[in-house]
């Protein structure tokens, strides 16, 4: 199996790319602090991407949370908001749409995108987190459109949103009251939570158990 995992060098994109290694895959990680692989700058994801072949398997597993999670409306900052938006959803709608080339068209490739819960609109009972909250909505709604497209080209594929936890990162070192998992842990899920779902689900938003969440 060909793998593509992009954001390589984070915790959860790290612990993914030692998982699939472990299962005999054949990796290409890549990453903005290692590679230059930009997701705000589309001529450099481009180049990132080009010339790469088909995967059966490509992971979104960047992000970021911006510099402090709102509280409150008026905690909103536009500049820190749009930068949140920038790699969060603007870079997975430009990830997304190199994906149908990285894909075999006669082929099952599987494309998850990492979100998270609190991108669900349905599930949001407390409120905070806007930016954060939004981007990842936004990148849920990209990940629901790829899917639509990709089943027209193709049949085989099977494109999800994907929760993996509150995971053991420096991404999640300032919040201690959440119950958390290790980043190997959280990878394993959701490798095994992928190789679960077929096209029939495609298009669907899954934590790390295989448990559907509410938009």
């Amino acid at each position: 199996m060909r793998a593509l995992v992009l954001g390589a060098s984070g915790g959860i994109g790290a612990a993914l790319v030692a998982a699939l290694q472990g299962r005999g895959a054949e990796v290409t990680g890549l990453s903005r602090s290692r590679d230059g692989f930009d997701v705000t700058d589309p001529d450099a994801a481009a180049r990132g991407l080009e010339g790469r072949g088909t995967f059966d398997l490509v992971l979104l597993a960047f992000g970021i949370l911006g510099a402090a999670p709102e509280k409150a409306l008026a905690q909103i900052d536009a500049g820190e908001m749009a930068r949140v938006m920038a790699v969060d959803a603007v870079g997975v709608g430009t990830v997304l749409s190199h994906v149908p080339d990285l894909l075999d068209r006669d082929g099952a490739g599987k494309v998850g995108v990492l979100t998270a819960r609190v991108g669900s609109i349905g599930d949001n009972r407390i409120g905070g987190w806007h930016s954060y909250r939004a981007a990842k909505a936004a990148a849920n709604m990209l990940v629901r459109g790829a899917a639509i497209e990709l089943a027209r080209s193709h049949k085989g594929a099977t494109c999800v949103a994907l929760h993996p936890g509150t995971v053991e990162t420096p991404f999640t070192a300032g919040y201690p009251g959440h119950r958390k998992v290790s980043a190997a842990e959280a990878a394993g899920n959701l490798l095994d939570v992928l190789k679960g779902l077929g096209p029939e689900r495609s298009g669907g938003f899954y934590d790390y158990a295989g448990k559907e969440i509410p938009w």
